[in-house]
């Protein structure tokens, strides 16, 4: 009798129902099946009390639990105890408690909750909220959302099954095999593995990178990204990679910035700055281009701005050994020392190229040429193409010119080819010295020595007590070594073979003060860290007739 009832109850749902889907375009819940329905008119009334295997349906949903309050007026439930909501072959959502609106569509999972999309996607929670009618689950309380390869983690989660795309907010928290991702927001898609980054992110790889982004996306499968706003690549060997726009392979360690390119080596104490760029970490080489310049802050003292139109950097791996001594032994009641043995240890140096309208500023030398080459294994500065000098009121200029520098100083000069020393005395008198090969030598960023070797010239200015000139001196010999002291000549040393000449100042006619090698540059020189960004006029320089050494043979040995 009490199943007949339960029957009885059921086709009046059904045909009310129906009635009322022809007047209303929502749809009524309805109850398949359930073990007992019972009243309590008194303490719920209007309220079906289910128990036992409940079941109910909601157009393409089946909702599942132990115990139910129907409320079939309101067109809503109460579900407790296993709850279960399957809709499709696609949403499974899982919940100790269920408050189910058939009017909103709105689900309401409390108490260990589970939303499993496709199989693939696990939404996990203590409270969720799914609005089956715009198909998206959120919570507010903390969550997770587990794919095949992610795990996220955030106080504020949605998720949108129909494009696989979630949005998290507060204290977010990725983790991937390879890394992990923190944010205050993030949107994510559970499909391509793609995260799109909308606000302060970090991802960390452990003892190797961290990435710093506010606005872009990274690809966790593929590990691509696109990274915006002055976003930062810092590797733990001491590179830190930062721009306008990066694009990111970590996988294959290559990065592309475009605008406002800076590239820090705390390793080898330097920077490079460009508004375009390329840099593969594997062998640690790269380059910059557009308003390029390299910043070496190795001497804190006294930091070297270089420009080029394009600059390159990269470290060359060699071979270096260390000897490790070995302990004496008794010999014939004599104690004899051991030959050592040899350790290699492989390591590597860094090689900068910079080439086409190459300017250089310290505030002890500055230098323009056509082309540079450092090498940091001997710690020499390589410049080719019409290379000047300048150091206080010195200029020097070679076919070649090669700077050594110790301990983040300079050493010495090296010029070979065409070599021309020239300080100005008055308005119109040079002290210079000229010939095949020529090394000044540098201390507390001064020159104080000039060495001059093969087919020498110089015309000097000696002076009266009085300051007045004495005249012009010429000489000619096979070397020639000036001294210099607070920046003034002090004296001069000739071979014995030397030939010279003093010719009183009004006796000098024209062409006679001047070298043949002689030029002045001094509107190419730059004379501050900006100025390395003009672009003056060369000064033409002349047909010298001294015997020239081949820079361009010295350049292609040096490659090799």
């Amino acid at each position: 009798m009490k199943i007949r009832l339960i029957h009885i109850i059921l086709a009046v749902s059904l045909a009310m129902s129906i009635m009322a889907q022809g007047e209303s375009k929502v749809s009524l819940v309805f109850l398949e099946h359930s073990e007992t329905l019972s009243f309590d008119e008194k303490r719920l009334p209007d309220v079906q009390i289910l128990k036992g295997e409940v079941r109910f349906r909601h157009d393409s949903a089946l909702m599942y639990c132990d115990s139910a309050y129907f409320f079939e007026k309101e067109n809503s439930l109460h579900a407790f105890g296993h709850v279960h909501l399957s809709q499709g072959d696609s949403i499974e959502g899982f919940g100790d408690v269920l408050y189910y609106n058939g009017n909103t569509k709105m689900a309401r999972f409390r108490k260990h909750v589970k939303l499993i999309h496709n199989a693939a996607t696990t939404l996990t929670t203590d409270s969720l909220n799914y609005d089956r009618a715009r198909n998206i689950a959120y919570y507010f309380s903390g969550g997770m959302i587990e794919d095949s390869l992610n795990t996220l983690t955030s106080r504020w989660g949605q998720y949108t099954p129909d494009n696989n795309q979630a949005v998290f907010r507060d204290k977010v928290k990725l983790v991937n095999p390879n890394f992990v991702l923190t944010a205050d927001t993030l949107c994510y898609n559970t499909d391509s593995y793609q995260a799109d980054l909308v606000g302060p992110t970090k991802i960390v790889y452990d003892k190797e990178t961290t990435i710093l982004s506010k606005n872009g996306w990274y690809n966790t499968s593929t590990e691509k990204s696109m990274l915006l706003d002055r976003s930062q690549i810092i590797h733990t060997d001491g590179m830190t990679l930062t721009g306008d726009t990066i694009y990111y392979d970590k996988f294959i360690g290559f990065g592309k910035v475009l605008g406002n390119m800076q590239s820090v080596d705390s390793t080898n104490q330097m920077t490079l700055y460009g508004d375009k760029g390329e840099i593969w970490e594997d062998d640690n080489h790269g380059y910059v281009t557009d308003s390029a310049m390299l910043v070496d802050w190795s001497d804190s003292t006294m930091y070297t701005y270089m420009h080029a139109d394009t600059l390159f950097t990269e470290e060359i791996p060699y071979q270096t050994y260390r000897l490790l001594p070995k302990d004496s032994v008794l010999v014939d009641s004599v104690w004899q020392a051991q030959k050592p043995d040899t350790m290699w240890i492989d390591t590597t140096y860094q090689r900068i190229r910079a080439y086409y309208h190459v300017r250089i500023y310290r505030e002890d030398v500055q230098s323009v040429c056509d082309s540079v080459r450092y090498h940091g294994k001997d710690s020499i500065i390589s410049l080719y193409g019409d290379p000047v000098c300048w150091n206080g009121d010195n200029q020097i200029s070679a076919d070649s010119i090669h700077i050594y520098m110790k301990n983040g100083t300079i050493d010495y000069l090296h010029g070979i080819g065409n070599t021309i020393a020239i300080k100005r005395e008055g308005l119109e008198e040079f002290n210079q010295l000229a010939g095949k090969e020529m090394i000044a030598y540098v201390k507390d960023g001064d020159v104080y020595l000039v060495d001059v070797q093969g087919n020498a010239e110089t015309i000097f200015y000696p002076r009266e007590e009085d300051g007045s000139y004495l005249g012009v001196n010429k000489t000619q010999s096979s070397f020639v070594k000036l001294y210099l002291e607070n920046r003034q000549v002090d004296h001069v040393v000739f071979t014995t073979t030397t030939t010279g000449v003093m010719i009183p100042l009004d006796q000098t006619e024209e062409g006679e003060t001047r070298l043949a090698t002689f030029f002045w540059a001094v509107n190419e020189r730059p004379l501050r860290p900006g100025d390395i960004f003009l672009h003056p006029e060369r000064t033409p320089r002349p047909d010298a007739t001294a015997i020239s050494a081949s820079a361009e043979d010295e350049e292609k040995e040096d490659g090799e």
